[in-house]
């Protein structure tokens, strides 16, 4: 079965379960931010485990749920949590999901995620709009043949995450009330949290957050010509920034999972402005 035949055979399972529903924006769901699925309206629920191809997440607060209904009035198709590079999973199956969204109908797709920052100025509870990433991981999914069903062997990614995107979500924000950043977004593969000298490096290189995920997928759908909007919500601050406290996934997920109603709210908003360019 080639990569194209397994994207084909999850699109058809999630047609099958839901008739006739077309989403044009898609969102996936990072760590402690499940909350924000209940935030769609008329929802239908699909187990990755009912998806063939899906990988199941193995990290805690990732529900492993495809959610479709309506958000600020637009169909959309909410990844419930994501499979990450350092659970072992081959860059494919990472991306698959967001593939198959693509796939599905969604002309643009949300990518949210947990990250600290490297900005002090911007810290814990603080929403970061991702302006750009920086990908020094050694990893790409589009490494090996090109799949040409999707799209070209070289793309562009000056715009990597889409302006006018990005400009919705600094309206949906204002109009909110909500104090949203801009920044660089770093992908560190992880497991393991950086280090101090690490997190300087990264300062360095103009890096204003750094996270475990949402880059490989932005690769992914902007090979197959897909808009790309990104959200951090920052958790803590990165390595050697804080009072000395141990980096900890825990507190990363609870600070997350209070975050998350003002994330589905910016959402939300977000959905209704962005409507006409989806």
């Amino acid at each position: 079965m080639t990569e194209i035949d397994r994207i084909d055979a999850a699109v058809a399972a999630i047609q099958a379960a839901a008739p006739g529903f077309r989403p044009r924006l898609g969102i996936v769901l990072g760590s402690g931010l499940d909350a924000c699925a209940e935030a769609i309206t008329d929802p239908v629920d699909i187990s990755y485990a009912d998806i063939p191809g899906f990988p199941k997440p193995a990290v805690d607060s990732h529900a492993g749920r495809l959610r479709l209904g309506s958000l600020g009035g637009v169909p959309v198709a909410m990844l419930r949590g994501r499979a990450h590079a350092y659970e072992g999973h081959p860059m494919a199956d990472v991306v698959r999901p967001v593939r198959t969204l693509a796939r599905l109908g969604c002309n643009a797709v949300v990518l949210t995620n947990a990250a600290g920052s490297l900005r002090e100025e911007v810290g814990p509870g603080r929403l970061m709009a991702i302006a750009d990433h920086i990908n020094w991981s050694g990893l790409n999914p589009l490494t090996g043949p090109n799949l040409d069903a999707l799209g070209a062997r070289f793309i562009d990614m000056t715009t990597a995450y889409d302006p006018g995107l990005r400009g919705h979500l600094a309206a949906a924000a204002e109009g909110i009330g909500l104090d949203l950043a801009e920044g660089v977004y770093f992908w560190y593969p992880g497991p393991s949290f950086e280090t101090p000298a690490e997190i300087r490096a990264f300062r360095t290189l103009g890096a204003d957050a750094v996270g475990m995920s949402t880059v490989p997928e932005c690769i992914a759908l902007r090979h197959m010509g897909v808009k790309v909007a990104g959200i951090s919500t920052i958790t803590n601050l990165a390595a050697g920034m804080g009072a000395g406290a141990a980096l900890d996934h825990a507190d990363v997920m609870t600070t997350g999972a209070g975050m998350a109603m003002d994330l589905a709210r910016l959402l939300t908003a977000f959905a209704g402005i962005a409507a006409d360019d989806l």
